[in-house]
This record gives C-alpha cells, sequence and structure tokens, in this order.
C-alpha cells in the first residue's frame, strides 16, 4: 500500500470532485473505526490530496468553485429591518399628553357629573350657582392636573384656557341650539357651563 499514491488509497479518481473525496474519506473513517493504523492511512491520504489541491489552484492548474471562492454569497443576508415610522406626534405635544387610567377619568368625570347636574336642575338664583359651581370646577381642575408632575403654573393655564374656551364656545352653540331645539327650561349660560365642565374633564383627564 505505501507503493500508492494517495487516490489509490482512498479509493477515488485524480479528477474527483471535492465532495466525492470527502464522501469516500468519511465513509471509510466510519468503516474502520476500529482500526487505528488504517484510520492514520486514511487520514494522511485524504491530508495529502487536500494539499496537494491547494498547490494546484495556487498555481492555477484548477479552477476553485465559486462557492469556495466566495462562500460569503451562501450565507443568506440578514432581514433588512424596516426602519421605524417617524414619529407622527410633535414633542411638545407628547411631553403635555397624558394617558389616564380608568380610575382617574371615572373619579373626575364623576366631579364633573355633579357639578353638571347643579347646574341644570338647581333654579333658584341660578346665576349665583352657576358661579359657584364654575369656581369648584375651576379649583377641581387645577387639583387634578398638578397633582401628575406639581406643575402648578401650567395646571393654571390649561385651566384657564379651558374655562374661556367653554364659556364663549358653549355660550355661542347654546344661542344658537336652545331656540332652534326650543328648550325653555334651560339657558344659555346652563349651556356654556356644562360645555365647559366636560372641556375641562378632558384637559384635567389626557393633559398633564
Amino acid at each position: 500500500m505505501s507503493d500508492q499514491n494517495p487516490y489509490e488509497k482512498l479509493g477515488v479518481s485524480e479528477d474527483a470532485s471535492f465532495e466525492e473525496i470527502q464522501d469516500v474519506r468519511n465513509r471509510l473513517m466510519e468503516q474502520y473505526s476500529s482500526d487505528p493504523r488504517r484510520l492514520e492511512v486514511i487520514e494522511a491520504a485524504y491530508d495529502a490530496i487536500l494539499m496537494e489541491r491547494l498547490r494546484m489552484r495556487q498555481e492555477g492548474k484548477i479552477k476553485v468553485p465559486e462557492r469556495i471562492r466566495f462562500p460569503e454569497r451562501l450565507v443568506n443576508p440578514p432581514p433588512k429591518e424596516n426602519p421605524l415610522p417617524s414619529q407622527q406626534t410633535p414633542a411638545w405635544l407628547q411631553r403635555i399628553l397624558d394617558q389616564p387610567t380608568p380610575a382617574e377619568v371615572l373619579l373626575a368625570g364623576a366631579w364633573y357629573l355633579g357639578l353638571s347636574a347643579i347646574s341644570l336642575f338647581y333654579q333658584a338664583g341660578s346665576e349665583q350657582v352657576l358661579q359657584l359651581v364654575l369656581v369648584v370646577g375651576v379649583g377641581i381642575s387645577i387639583y387634578f392636573i398638578n397633582r401628575k408632575e406639581g406643575k402648578f403654573g401650567r395646571a393654571v393655564l390649561f385651566t384657564l384656557s379651558g374655562l374661556v374656551l367653554g364659556l364663549i364656545a358653549g355660550g355661542l352653540i347654546g344661542s344658537w341650539l336652545i331656540p332652534s331645539i326650543q328648550l325653555t327650561y334651560l339657558s344659555a349660560n346652563q349651556f356654556a357651563t356644562v360645555v365647559t365642565f366636560v372641556l375641562l374633564w378632558l384637559i384635567n383627564s389626557f393633559l398633564r
């Protein structure tokens, strides 16, 4: 066996492909797994063939398959990550928006629901009553907003803005809506007060 070349020792032809040589080597290693001397001969022949093939590649005598020259082409490229969607909400708006818990929304809603009921159904000295409940509603709004981050100035600003906007919008809508649907028991001021309470409830629930 010592006179045999490495190809003959493995039992492959000299023009066999690398895959064929590797398959034969693996099969022989498994077949003679209990014969150390035979395994040594097989491994030596395989190494000799590899060295010869490497020398021939360097000399340009054989063409190197692209899958060996460019193994990175066989690797699947990582999936392209979808770019994060650009923020649609401005940063300044994100700083003032809040995500209240249902309990917080219901608690503030209960206060303003009660004040709205007083505004609608308490007739004796109605103007004084409306002014009083508005003062209470303003205080509630300032309290709920201020307790979130302790910014009293911002709480006052948001509340006064909601108060002015609610009274103006409610008065305009009420003066047009009440006569058209003939709600004789409801005044424009009462309607404006209820609209203001709804707006204040939204402000102290969803702003901070």
